[in-house]
């Protein structure tokens, strides 16, 4: 009960849990905004051009893998619905990705779905209830992981770094005598995913951490599923700055988005060493930032409505070249189909 009341006043003292309806109403009439400049309410669409729907909703993962090149991604195989296991198997073993790795849906968000994986039968009841096709991805174990969101203006050769955020896993550590159940009830950020938690492991929460042992809940860096995102601009540098710029002008007609990094220090990253794009994320990214627990909900809108302002401008650039926008039926039916993908993938 105790546990409860604790959860209760924290998201009640951090924005960061509040409804999407309450934390977004601002930004609606911030979008209409921009919507009755362009003549358009869907122009995302032309922020990125060679990414479905700008990457705002409903873009194929493998489909983004595919514009980046090579050497800075995780080894990553599509399969479908139809692929039997003995089919994937063979595949994942003819890739030399090796346990654990990533199970992710091909079109996807928030982390629904994604789940590591361990062993054979594991990734057989994976494949059995993902309900579209899926990625499996070489799981890449450097310690640190950070969002990075770029921008660039398409008549420019030069982008920005107009945000970083740093991931912090979903992690408790061992008291010697309480069981990691116990553990995830008195951090209120570990509590609101106990049932989460409590379906992926089972009776392994009965387990008594030994003083001071760490264990990592949740390998991914999802807000939604955990993770605490700290504002990291500090990590902003012009040597950042230019190997960031390198790697995207290297990514066909990408303009407006996040990218998601794992790494193993900054200055690796800095050298172009040691380090994978997990994901890139077009027209539909947060600056993620902004849920570091520091900050105000009045900072959120105001990073929001810059964004805004920025993706506003790449696409009105872009429509000008000849990159379209959505239609509004079209839009309408990218929102219904991920109203319904979301549906199935919580179902999971």
């Amino acid at each position: 009960m105790l546990s409860k009341i604790k959860s209760v006043v924290h998201k009640i003292f951090h924005w960061e849990y509040w409804p999407f309806e309450i934390v977004n109403t601002p930004i609606f009439f911030v979008w209409c905004y921009y919507a009755a400049r362009s003549k358009s309410f869907f122009f995302f669409n032309a922020a990125n051009p060679s990414i479905k729907n700008g990457g705002f909703l409903m873009e194929s993962k493998k489909e983004i893998y595919d514009i980046i090149p090579e050497k800075y991604i995780p080894k990553t195989l599509l399969f479908t619905k139809a692929d039997n296991i003995d089919f994937i198997l063979k595949s994942i073993s003819q890739k030399n990705i090796n346990y654990p790795f990533i199970a992710k849906p091909d079109i996807g968000m928030k982390g629904l779905g994604v789940a590591k994986i361990n062993t054979n039968k594991e990734l057989e009841g994976y494949a059995q209830k993902v309900p579209i096709n899926f990625l499996v991805q070489e799981y890449i174990a450097y310690n640190n992981e950070i969002g990075v969101f770029y921008y660039k203006y398409p008549n420019q050769n030069v982008g920005q770094i107009s945000g970083i955020v740093y991931k912090e896993m979903l992690a408790i550590k061992g008291n010697g005598f309480s069981n990691m159940e116990t553990l995830i009830k008195q951090n209120p950020r570990a509590n609101f995913q106990l049932k989460a938690l409590q379906l992926n492991y089972g009776d392994t929460l009965k387990k008594v951490l030994a003083l001071q042992e760490v264990f990592n809940l949740v390998p991914f860096g999802n807000h939604s599923r955990g993770a605490k995102f700290i504002d990291a601009k500090h990590l902003i540098t012009p040597k950042l700055v230019n190997k960031i710029n390198e790697i995207c002008n290297n990514i066909p007609h990408f303009y407006f988005g996040r990218l998601d990094i794992k790494y193993n220090t900054i200055e690796d990253l800095e050298d172009g060493k040691n380090f994978s794009i997990i994901e890139l994320n077009g027209a539909g990214s947060e600056p993620t930032h902004i849920y570091d627990p520091k900050h105000s909900l009045f900072f959120a809108w105001r990073e929001i409505s810059r964004h805004l302002n920025i993706q506003y401008k790449i696409s009105t650039i872009n429509n000008k070249k000849g990159h379209r926008y959505l239609s509004f039926n079209e839009g309408l039916q990218m929102f219904k189909a991920n109203s319904n993908l979301v549906k199935q993938l919580q179902a999971m």
